[in-house]
This record gives C-alpha cells, structure tokens and sequence, in this order.
C-alpha cells in the first residue's frame, strides 16, 4: 500500500530537523521512527519496516534526530538524553498538527534510537500505545527508565546477535509493562540475512495493529 508522504521540518531549540510523515487513509495510528547510531531518516532498513507499516494503515514519521553538525561528533549519536528529547519534540509537535493529533502514538527504535524510544515512553504523558526495538539497545535507557515503561513493549531481535541478546534479556526483565521478546532465527544485529528483516518488520506491524486497537 502506498501512503502519501510529506517532507516537513520539526522545530528543535533552534535547529530544524527534516523528516518524512506518511499518512494512508483511514490510519489506525502513527509511529514515529527513531534511528540509531550513525544513521538517519533514510535508513532503507527502516523505510522497508515503514513501508510494511503502511500496508496495516499506520502512518509513520522518519526524521533525523540530530543536525548535520551534530551528527559528525560522534558523542553526539550515543547521547540517549539529547536522542529523548528530540523524540519528545517530534511527539509534541505531531499532537499539535490537525491531521495527527488524535492518532495513536508509537515508537519503534532501532538500535540506540531503541534507548531513546524507550525513554521517552517512560516519561511521555499519556502513555504512547506501543513501542518496538530491532536489534536495539534497550539496556542503554537505563533500570530506571526501564521499570516505568508502561506501554506494551515488544523487542525483536537476531538469534545470531548473541551480545545483543542477552542485553535484551536483561532488558526484558527490568521492564514491568506487557511485554515481548521474540528472536529471529538467523539474523545478524543488521537483519542483513534472506528473509529477516522482513520477518522482523513482520512482527512489529502485527504488535502495533494490536495495540492501536
């Protein structure tokens, strides 16, 4: 299914971030997109989960979630707090526009944007409905973070991630919402394997359909 994308800019102390809102008819709810470490809104690992999204009628919003000058300091990329308020912006900016304001919200996080998702799930008020971390780092929000997620939370990761693994499952334990773990078979921290990412985008449009309902 195809969604009508827009290019818009999000405000963010006196940095404009560039990002992509998609909006297929009759949207179910909105995810908003947070990368990881190195990456951007043009993560064609993302666009693909994005893509699968829209099929499901859930729109979605990729946007960078630092400037170019911020993104060459690479500090910059493992700053969970500074990645956290930019996904609070976006959240607060999406609910004061008149075509998304009264969608359901989610985050999906991939590797430390994961980290950022789920620290702003466990401050945002109201809660987002749902959040999803692929091969993410979910240890990196911290225990304290972690035991105030109230949203459902699934994390997706590759079964021959076996570092990244175990920190999910540490992760898993300290969170205290409804909450998944599912382990693709065969796949890498990047999903790169026939068949993964697919899987993995798989699992987490079926975990938002379910929670946006």
């Amino acid at each position: 299914m195809s969604a009508p994308c827009t290019e818009v800019s999000i405000p963010a102390a006196g940095a404009r971030l560039p990002g992509t809102l998609a909006l297929p008819p009759a949207a179910r709810g909105l995810v908003v997109f947070a990368h990881g470490s190195g990456s951007s809104r043009l993560s064609p690992r993302n666009v693909f989960v994005a893509e699968i999204l829209h099929g499901e009628r859930i729109a979605t919003l990729l946007f960078d979630l630092l400037t170019p000058d911020e993104d060459v300091d690479y500090a910059a990329r493992f700053d969970i707090a500074l990645l956290t308020e930019r996904l609070l912006l976006a959240s607060d900016w999406l609910a004061g526009r008149s075509d998304t304001a009264g969608l359901a919200l989610g985050y999906f996080g991939a590797s430390t944007g994961a980290a950022a998702a789920l620290q702003a799930a466990a401050r945002r008020r109201p809660p987002v409905a749902a959040v999803v971390s692929r091969g993410g780092r979910p240890d990196l929000a911290g225990a304290e973070a972690l035991a105030a997620v109230a949203s459902p939370t699934l994390l997706i990761v590759g079964g021959d991630d076996e570092t990244v693994l175990d920190l999910n499952r540490q992760a898993l334990a300290l969170l205290a919402c409804d909450k998944r773990l599912v382990v693709v078979p065969g796949a890498t921290h990047l999903f790169e394997e026939p068949g993964t990412l697919a899987a993995a985008a798989r699992h987490a449009a079926d975990w938002f359909v379910r929670c946006f309902a």
